[in-house]
């Protein structure tokens, strides 16, 4: 069967899984890719220029030509909306395809995005097992049969829903993820993604793993799953067999869950691939011990959430359960072992007091980060946090249908629910201080406070403070900043070559064409067999 999958912006990990699996059960799989350049719903928005380079219509001509049996989509709640409209441009051309949407936001709202009529069905949570089961009904024409963690509609109309299974244990049965489907789109050397385990032991009130790991209806078996040190090893032999590797991102929520499989791992790292990697960690899974061995083993850069600075606030209402000092002991590790630290920091939460922020001014003073990544408070469907704000009327009957809809979507920039003027505008001067105060020199950062920032216009706010990032990412070569601007700027010479008429400038240089066996079983044997065994 020939399956199309949608994706926009770069990469996604979930794509690159479900593509794995297809083609493991003998599926024929297609990518249409959208660049959405200045609009990619992530980092960069530019609405001035963004219609300039919106592709579209593009992506939906290419789908057509792949002429697929099913189209997938992975949706966030920033991305449902245009998933949708691809959706009823395949659908116009061509009635009888299947659409297949999964993701964060449609395991959220999930009758509501089935009810949509260019949606045919929607996967609920994990979909490792549900999509193998799909494509197959797909092609035997089996519209009767319940799907597990799926619900779709049968011709006549009727909805089947299935069991809400528990979490996919055993990580190391499937298959690698699938890179080759991005060879033409993303620049994969520059920031190899990937994910060592799947889940997050917390469960953050504004987090989509607050509602997701309580989605089976039956035992769910753990939520924090850990591949086999050996297994993402190969894994990544592989990648540098086949790629110019220079950097190896570790997506996972929080990668220093047990110490155990981390001192094995990474021995394994150091010894067999040695290239630098960033992880995610958590104030309370990091330790003297687990900095040493990460500075040994080549990571140069840790991104941790800081969110909020009050304690009692965060225990109360965000639900994470860190003390101050955890976080200032994390940034102190990290300092003395030359790790550079990438933090996130959260404005506009409801119910915070404002000392918060002074609070974490004093700490990045302090302990500076390399990046201070600040996110504006939005409310996402599924969440604690969105579902006490409707039940306190924070947020209106019309807002909430905006949310679920994919309307609103502006998890960065979200400042509705801040009433008063001036605490907006001490938020806005810590903003701006928090992405300067990497690149200030010592004697400003431990004096600058929001005062000393009156003199500038409202309009200039928020350009000081993307200055500000631009500044930091270029100063300490964050290597996410970096493959970012890469991946655009790639993506924006190819827009101006092909309207001239060259051929687009190819994303990769391709090492070695070792394929094959990412999709073959038992996948390590193989490659050990092709590269050597994991020692």
């Amino acid at each position: 069967m020939n399956v199309s999958f949608i994706a926009l912006g770069t990469e996604q990990l979930g794509i690159s899984q479900l593509s794995a699996i297809a083609k493991r059960d003998g599926h024929r799989v297609n990518l249409a890719f959208s660049a959405q350049l200045f609009h990619d719903r992530f980092n960069l928005e530019l609405p001035s220029i963004a219609p300039f380079f919106d592709d579209t219509d593009k992506v939906i001509v290419e789908l057509n030509k792949q002429n697929p049996d099913a189209i997938a989509f992975g949706a966030l709640t920033s991305t449902y909306q245009w998933g949708l409209q691809v959706a009823r441009g395949v659908k116009a051309h061509n009635p009888n395809v299947k659409v297949i949407f999964g993701g964060v936001h449609p395991s959220a709202v999930p009758d509501l995005v089935l009810a949509k009529p260019e949606v045919d069905f929607v996967t609920v949570g994990e979909g490792d097992v549900a999509f193998s089961k799909i494509l197959n009904q797909i092609q035997s024409e089996d519209y009767n049969t319940p799907i597990i963690n799926t619900r779709y509609k049968s011709p006549e109309g009727k909805v089947i829903r299935g069991l809400q299974g528990g979490f996919f244990q055993d990580l190391d049965s499937l298959p690698f993820y699938d890179k080759i489907l991005w060879e033409n789109h993303v620049r994969l050397g520059d920031l190899y993604l990937t994910m060592a385990s799947r889940g997050c032991p917390y469960r953050c009130t504004f987090c989509f793993n607050n509602f997701f790991a309580k989605l089976p209806e039956e035992k769910s078996g753990k939520y924090v799953r850990l591949r086999s040190p050996q297994h993402v090893i190969m894994e990544l032999k592989w990648a540098k067999s086949r790629y110019h590797l220079r950097w190896i991102d570790f997506q996972d929520d929080v990668f220093t869950t047990s110490k155990k499989w981390l001192a094995e791992f990474l021995a394994l790292y150091k010894k067999e691939i040695s290239l630098p990697f960033q992880i995610l960690t958590h104030p309370r899974y990091f330790d003297n011990d687990i900095a040493l061995w990460l500075k040994e083993a080549g990571c140069q850069w840790i991104q941790m959430g800081v969110q909020s600075m009050d304690e009692s606030f965060k225990k109360d209402t965000l639900m994470r359960y860190e003390k101050s000092d955890d976080v200032s002991l994390c940034l102190e590790l990290m300092n003395k072992y030359k790790l550079n630290a990438k933090v996130d920091h959260m404005f506009g939460l409801p119910d915070e007091p404002i000392s918060a922020q002074e609070t974490a001014r004093a700490l990045y003073s302090k302990h500076t980060p390399k990046r201070i990544q600040t996110f504006w408070t939005c409310y996402l469907p599924g969440t604690q946090m969105m579902n006490e704000a409707i039940e306190l009327g924070r947020i209106t009957p019309e807002q909430v249908d905006r949310i679920n809809e994919g309307i609103d979507f502006y998890f960065f920039r979200n400042t509705d629910n801040i009433k008063e003027p001036e605490k907006m505008h001490l938020y806005k001067a810590y903003e701006v201080i928090f992405r300067l105060m990497p690149s200030m020199p010592e004697w400003i950062k431990v004096r600058i406070r929001p005062h000393h920032l009156k003199w500038i216009p409202k309009f200039l706010v928020r350009p000081f403070s993307m200055l500000g990032d631009l500044v930091s990412g270029l100063l300490h070569a964050n290597p996410e900043f970096m493959a970012y601007a890469w991946h655009n700027l790639l993506h924006l010479s190819n827009f101006f070559i092909v309207r001239v008429g060259f051929k687009p400038i190819k994303a990769n240089r391709i090492k070695a064409d070792i394929a094959v066996p990412v999709f073959e079983k038992p996948v390590i044997e193989v490659i050990e067999a092709k590269l050597g065994s994991v020692a």
